[in-house]
């Protein structure tokens, strides 16, 4: 059997992150040698993964940044089993290093994103990877980008909220696109505009405001006009353009826009959270 020295455990440890026992078990099997040393980190991994299909992935983080330029931005979750892990300096480095190949890359859609190279290998099978090395079972679950002339991006702390927020103009002070990101992480719209807002959506509405009017004994002849003027607080309340701005209720986000520049609004937005 070839002598393994620490140094040699040490350096497959930096490059697979894998324990120093896995690590010294690999190459004792691999007889020294390095790439064979990775391969079964690999099927490891694998392995464990497999074990661990059918557990919940419910915890992680989730994930915002733009580029330099902030012309575009991403958006991941990474999902864990626990919490614990949720908050491990290695998993979290993990979905950094993803969302860096997002910015990067600018893959069109989640299974773009998972074939991507990262580290030698491509994005999905590193997942897979560092099932192996944490030993619970991890899920790259969700990637929207947003490609705007001004993208802001916000992560509420603890990793568990995150926004990205598209507007048409930029070079304007800072602090309006935080500001904006930050509303939509702390209210929720559900589009930016009430023409935005889907079709299920507004009959749901619809029905539900009728069905509060006639639980209130109001006529059924009355129960649709009901229903719209309920309708239109909900496009106040629900819509980013038409809410109140929350530094400030004497305005919506619409007018605080166009004070800072007219002719400024929002093209779109991502808010992604995990169970708060």
């Amino acid at each position: 059997m070839a002598a393994i020295s620490a140094a040699d455990v040490a350096k497959l440890r930096r490059v697979t992150l894998a324990g120093m026992m896995d690590c010294k078990k690999a190459l004792e099997e691999s007889g020294g040698d390095f790439d064979k040393a990775i391969a079964i980190i690999r099927k490891k991994g694998q392995a464990v993964a497999s074990k661990r299909a059918d557990k919940e992935a419910t915890e992680g983080v989730v994930l915002a940044k733009v580029t330099t330029d902030n012309r575009l931005g991403a958006l991941i979750v990474l999902n864990s089993e626990t919490d614990f892990v949720a908050k491990n300096a290695e998993f979290i480095s993990l979905a950094t290093k993803i969302l860096d190949v997002a910015l990067a890359g600018n893959p069109a859609d989640l299974e773009g994103l998972k074939s991507l190279s990262m580290d030698g290998g491509k994005v999905g099978d590193k997942v897979v990877e560092y099932v192996g090395i944490i030993g619970e079972k991890l899920e790259l679950s969700y990637y929207e980008k947003i490609e705007a002339a001004h993208v802001q991006a916000y992560i509420h702390p603890g990793n568990r909220l995150a926004t990205l927020v598209g507007f048409t103009k930029a070079g304007l002070d800072t602090q309006i696109y935080k500001d904006v990101a930050m509303q939509v992480a702390a209210m929720s719209p559900v589009a930016v505009d009430k023409d935005d807002v889907p079709p299920a959506i507004i009959a749901q509405e619809i029905e539900i405001g009728k069905e509060q009017a006639r639980r209130d004994g109001k006529p059924e002849n009355m129960l649709e006009k009901i229903a719209q003027g309920k309708l239109g607080k909900f496009f106040r309340e629900s819509t980013l353009l038409n809410q109140d701005f929350v530094k400030d209720n004497k305005m919506t986000i619409k007018q605080y826009l166009e004070s800072a520049d007219k002719g400024l609004t929002i093209s779109a937005f991502r808010r992604v959270t995990l169970n708060l």
